[in-house]
């Protein structure tokens, strides 16, 4: 098989089986603060947080456009740097030492 469509295959994969084997059950998607919130009332049901957030998004859908975008700008900032330092280091194999005349 092309390795090409193997790829994207796994890719595929990679997407939509956690979403099935999610389906099975009836909780949402949590990030690990929720579920830490969780353990901790389950620990110490008292427990009073000592920091409140300054702004909180109005929905969870804003929360993870937020979240996506800080993600996309990170892979975009990391992307410039590594294909830049790329290009340099090509362009200093190509040139190479001056050959004496």
């Amino acid at each position: 098989m092309n390795k090409n469509l193997m790829l994207l295959l796994a890719v595929i994969a990679l997407a939509v089986l956690p979403l099935i084997i999610h389906a099975g059950g009836d909780a949402e998607f949590s990030g690990a603060d929720s579920q830490a919130e969780g353990v901790i009332s389950e620990i110490q049901p008292d427990y009073q947080p000592w920091f409140n957030s300054i702004w909180e998004p109005p929905s969870g859908e804003i929360e993870s456009l937020l979240f996506a975008l800080q993600a996309a700008a990170g892979a975009g900032l990391l992307g410039f740097y590594f294909g830049r330092r790329s290009a340099a280091a090509r362009k200093s194999e190509t040139v190479g030492p001056r050959a004496l005349n």
